[in-house]
């Protein structure tokens, strides 16, 4: 089987599936990306790289913008795939990222080609996403957000089916759209990602430089790619003196890098975490920024936590939220649809009030206190990543997705029907 598979980003969401048929005698993988990251090698797996087309115009309508990024993404992802089929590489399955515009064209140059979209958030003036700060919005970004679903229109018009991680976020796309996304999450290595044998790591076996945990006996974590208001950075920081207060004999881990992934950007020189750490005065020699980790210090710093803070507004779920959760942790979550569909209060981890830096330091410090009783929503927050997101379960679903895509050729998939009495 020939497949081709892009992404900005090599191998993000999709690491899993590309090695897997990258191992697979018989297949020819195709991962077509422009930040190739040239570490990360997958055998049996080609990267192309491609470049968007063009240098972005300066002095264009603002609005246009991000659909002229777009373009430029989707005419140099164009010329990429003239290339491969220039050569000869004409695939049995596309399976590519939305978003960006990469994707737009892809029918163009394979029309014979099924194309399966890989969706992850579509923009609504009206959405939780867009209300959840009760700031109100100009004309001209309602317009904007409007406007970031143009490649995201092209694409879910285009695809033979599209797949999105979690229920919650499809039901963000139109109505009309819903019945052709399938909902199937990417995995967790549950393997990879579990409780450390024998209990918590103690926290001065951490391998972390530059790191004092003398006289660590607790261990708040939190972890984010971005130190952000998405991910609710500010009501966490704000949360540390009272937890601190409380608990003298806790420390707190936050991974992650001090930029914006989702958030309002900031002037030049300006940071949330600056702007926390002005505001907010905490015992610095118990607060500590480890910026972004290996993986494996990363799982360490979770295996080793004594309570993890997961907040998030209501949009994409973290991969951090459900490894968390694999590797045994008591999780305080937001009380937001994404993390409700995961997280059930006092079963497998704690519910908390987004909004109120109160609410979370007295849940934080619940949780400290109680370590014993609440014992078992650690074993089963671990049980319903097996359940229900373990790589085992979710990996096939997406391999024979496009095993069967490429079987079908350029015929239409159909989604199973329920089935309806016969009158």
């Amino acid at each position: 089987m020939r497949i081709l598979i892009t992404h900005n980003n090599f191998p993000a969401q999709f690491r899993h599936i590309a090695e897997y048929l990258g191992r697979t005698p018989g297949n020819q993988v195709v991962f077509a990306t422009k930040t190739p990251r040239e570490e990360w090698v997958i055998p049996g797996v080609n990267k192309a790289i491609f470049t968007p087309d063009g240098e972005a115009s300066q002095d264009g309508y603002p609005l246009v913008r991000s659909i002229e990024d777009g373009i430029r993404h989707g005419m140099g992802m164009l010329n990429l795939c003239a290339g491969l089929k220039k050569q000869g590489f004409i695939p049995d399955v596309i399976l590519g990222h939305s978003g960006w515009g990469q994707t737009m064209f892809l029918r163009d140059i394979f029309p014979d080609t099924p194309f399966v979209g890989y969706f992850e958030w579509y923009y609504n003036s009206t959405s939780p996403e867009t209300t959840f700060d009760k700031r109100k919005r100009s004309a001209p970004e309602l317009a904007q957000l409007r406007l970031r679903n143009s490649a995201i229109m092209h694409d879910l018009s285009s695809c033979r089916v599209g797949i999105t991680p979690t229920l919650w976020q499809r039901s963000q796309f139109p109505i009309e759209y819903q019945p052709k996304i399938i909902q199937a999450h990417d995995g967790i290595n549950t393997n990879y990602f579990e409780p450390a044998s024998g209990g918590l790591i103690p926290p001065e076996k951490l391998d972390l430089p530059n790191t004092d945990l003398t006289g660590a006996k607790e261990l708040v974590t939190y972890c984010s790619r971005g130190l952000e208001p998405y991910r609710g950075f500010p009501q966490f920081y704000e949360s540390l003196p009272e937890i601190l207060e409380e608990r003298p004999d806790c420390h707190v881990l936050i991974v992650g890098e001090d930029r914006v992934c989702y958030s309002a950007r900031l002037p030049e020189g300006e940071s949330y975490k600056k702007q926390m750490m002005g505001k907010v005065k905490v015992d610095e020699k118990r607060v500590h920024f480890t910026g972004p980790l290996p993986y494996g210090i990363y799982k360490q710093v979770l295996q080793a936590s004594s309570a993890h803070v997961y907040l998030t507004w209501p949009f994409v779920l973290s991969w951090s939220f459900l490894e968390a959760m694999s590797c045994g942790c008591l999780v305080i979550g937001s009380n937001t649809d994404p993390v409700r569909e995961v997280l059930r209060h006092r079963e497998n981890g704690l519910l908390t009030d987004f909004h109120s830096h109160k609410k979370i330091a007295k849940t934080v410090v619940f949780a400290l206190k109680r370590q014993e009783k609440l014992r078992n929503l650690r074993k089963n927050a671990r049980q319903t990543i097996l359940d229900r997101y373990c790589l085992s379960k979710c990996l096939p679903a997406h391999l024979n997705l496009l095993a069967q895509m490429a079987k079908d050729g350029p015929g239409r998939f159909q989604q199973p029907q329920p089935d309806r009495e016969k009158k």
